[in-house]
């Protein structure tokens, strides 16, 4: 599997948060129709005048005014953790892509990628063939692990599970060398906790949550390991073995606000060196098993791969079966049987996050499709549902918000003309990607049928490991996607420099061709303007115009920067969440920073679009003008409700601030908001003299 350690993302939605893609079970709708008739895709969350609290002022809480009436009429759904513009979108994405799947697996001589999408999602909404099948699909797998009988045989387990294309302990795939990102090399990454982070094994947590959190995984694993016949006495004491055998890997694993430094995400060896520092586990060994030749890769996390070859001498073997077991098992669960699918979902979404009941069966097979063969539907999508106009309005914003950037960048008052002269260099070579891939991906040789839904599973994860890892040692292919066409959101990728936004994001709040300029610039043009400036948030400034991890930057500069952002960290410190938890300045500083800083450049390029148009920015659509309703429209796109339990996770692990945080926090620091709603120094949503943060 390969973590997304340099991409930045606008927002983690309910469909991309790993937990919440849970398994198979029971459904009405179960099945598809031999005929299916095309759904109709559900309403957007766009801007209505009728959703603003006109009780409550602006000045005091931006969120409150634009979101307290429809966050009031609109709780989370019961098959959900969290319900808001992005979940709509989401939900009107899924219509889309089930439209598709139901062709496709009512076609028996479809072909191509339409195959592929009709064999994933006919064996999966085959609920009772999958209930048939138990455990069996996995169990081959099963088998090899009860085989192990020594360290040696452990390590050839770990060996042959990577080059099947799931792997357990560790990651390992290809990505840019941060040294030199025309090229890619192979990383090795810490990994194998099942909990949300390290916290939640090393920590008893506010009120003891953690501890409360670590029992219930215990009781999970137990009865998961007892659903796979294992005997009660045994379930038990292999579940407080695996807890065990997890909080050791915690222990040694770096925290996800540490893992913001680049630093700790690349760490340069040669094979020969990295097989020096392991006595039980050969590199060199590794490599060879995967298919890979090289003479250096990213041993990223030393500590952690120090502990892990401990581990391999020291834990005994048993303890490794047990976990190794509970992964191979629930990691499969979402494609197995009710019983095994039920247990996760019960663990991971209910007891973890607070979803009260699974996502009916048809979305929860598309999440499985999406993630094992996200492009070929997406090839499907974007003939269907992205008109063409809309990347061409696309690209016209795109122009609009840079030209804003390089104005600001050039006036920056707190930066030396060397680091700017670096600054507009790398503004200079942002490479945007707007609906989908120029040059669709191949899935020549990815063999599927409908046989089996997790036999399916299993191909994909061999076909898609074997892909990523033939990129390893070969030229960068700057045309491939991160995300699919059909994903709600978008990313900038700092080791290509490039800003990426998938068509599902281009319907309203975010973008309509037929809306006002403010509805529009407030909207995608801040998530245009967000993604430009992840190039120079916190991690996004250490990489160089060409994606390399290099310093740019004049010494005093960069104080100058960090002084900054430092008072960013402290506004979002401040603000107080739920039960007396507060947000993480420093785990959500990037995202902060993008905020901050592509609203401001969206305002700029929506008040020189006007002015090019001749139009009047005090003119009023509906009682409001257009700084006003620029506002607003950003504040609509983060109308978000959550579960209390949701909450709690996401401040631990996301590195984006809650929805209100985000709707409010950049506006307090615009002079430009203020002087729209005529706010005045002392309102809550008025950030005036060293509280105010100025960056880009």
């Amino acid at each position: 599997m390969k973590p997304k350690v340099l991409l930045l993302s606008l927002a983690v939605t309910a469909a991309l948060t790993a937990c919440q893609k849970d398994a198979p079970a029971p459904a009405a709708d179960a099945g598809h129709s031999a005929a299916p008739t095309a759904m109709e895709l559900p309403p957007t969350s766009a801007f209505a005048i009728a959703d603003l609290d006109t009780s409550v002022d602006a000045c005091a809480d931006l969120d409150a005014f634009v979101n307290g009436k429809w966050l009031a009429a609109n709780p989370v759904p019961s098959d959900r953790t969290t319900w808001g513009s992005f979940e709509m979108l989401d939900e009107r994405s899924e219509v889309a892509s089930r439209n598709i799947a139901e062709a496709a697996a009512a076609d028996a001589n479809a072909s191509g990628v339409a195959k592929l999408v009709g064999d994933f999602y006919a064996t999966g909404m085959d609920e009772a063939a999958i209930n048939a099948a138990g455990l069996a699909p996995i169990q081959p797998i099963l088998d090899r692990i009860d085989a192990i009988a020594s360290p040696a045989d452990v390590a050839q387990y770990l060996r042959d599970e990577f080059a099947a294309g799931r792997g357990e302990v560790f990651h390992f795939f290809g990505d840019a060398d941060f040294k030199d990102s025309s090229t890619v090399i192979a990383y090795a990454y810490q990994g194998g906790l099942s909990l949300p982070e390290k916290g939640y094994y090393t920590e008893d947590g506010k009120d003891g949550a953690y501890k409360k959190i670590r029992e219930a995984y215990v009781a999970h694993v137990s009865r998961q390991l007892q659903n796979a016949g294992v005997a009660k006495e045994d379930a038990d004491r292999q579940a407080a073995d695996v807890l065990a055998f997890e909080t050791r890997l915690a222990e040694a694993s770096i925290s996800r606000v540490d893992m913001r430094d680049p630093n700790n995400q690349y760490h340069f060896v040669s094979l020969a060196d990295a097989d020096k520092g392991a006595k039980n586990f050969k590199w060199s060994e590794f490599f060879a098993s995967q298919g890979v030749t090289l003479d250096g890769f990213s041993l990223s996390q030393p500590k952690f791969f120090a502990e892990f070859d401990k581990m391999l001498a020291d834990v005994p073997v048993e303890q490794w079966k047990a976990y190794l077991r509970i992964q191979a098992i629930d990691g499969m669960a979402p494609y197995l049987a009710d019983t095994f699918a039920n247990e996760r979902f019960d663990f991971f979404s209910k007891e973890l996050r607070g979803q009260k009941e699974q996502k009916p069966r048809w979305k929860r097979v598309l999440d499985a499709t999406e993630g094992n063969v996200g492009e070929a539907l997406g090839q499907i999508y974007v003939k269907q549902y992205f008109p063409a106009e809309s990347k061409a309005a696309m690209e016209k914003l795109v122009d609009n918000l840079r030209a804003s950037l390089k104005s600001r960048l050039e006036q920056l008052d707190w930066m030396s003309d060397e680091t700017k002269a670096r600054a507009v260099e790398k503004w200079d070579s942002f490479m945007p990607k707007i609906g989908y891939p120029d040059k669709w991906r191949s899935w020549d040789g990815l063999a599927t049928s409908r046989e089996g839904y997790a036999q399916n599973i299993l191909a994909a994860a061999k076909f898609n490991r074997d892909f990523e890892i033939g990129k390893i040692g070969k030229p960068v292919d700057r045309t491939e996607w991160g995300m699919s066409p059909q994903t709600v959101n978008a990313y900038y990728n700092p080791s290509q420099n490039e800003i990426v936004f998938p068509a599902a994001i281009l319907q309203p709040p975010f973008f309509d061709p037929k809306a006002d300029p403010a509805l529009n610039y407030g909207g995608i043009g801040a998530v245009i303007g967000h993604e430009m400036l992840h190039g120079y948030d916190d991690q996004g400034s250490q990489f160089d115009a060409k994606g390399n991890f290099a310093n740019w930057w004049q010494d005093s500069d960069r104080k100058g920067f960090e002084a900054r952002t430092a008072r960013l960290v402290q506004q979002f410190d401040d603000y107080e969440s739920i039960d007396g938890l507060h947000v993480k300045g420093q785990l959500t500083l990037g995202e902060n920073i993008a905020d901050l800083g592509g609203l401001t450049v969206a305002h700029d390029a929506m008040m020189k679009a006007l002015a090019d148009a001749g139009t009047d920015p005090a003119q009023e659509i509906d009682g409001y003008t257009q700084d006003q309703r620029f506002f607003i429209n950003w504040a609509t796109v983060w109308r978000r409700n959550y579960t209390p339990d949701e909450m709690k996770v996401r401040l631990n692990t996301d590195p984006h601030a809650p929805a209100k945080f985000r709707a409010i926090g950049a506006p307090s620091n615009m002079p430009a908001f203020a002087q729209a709603f005529q706010c005045e120094p002392g309102d809550a949503m008025v950030r005036d003299g060293d509280k105010r943060v100025v960056i880009w």
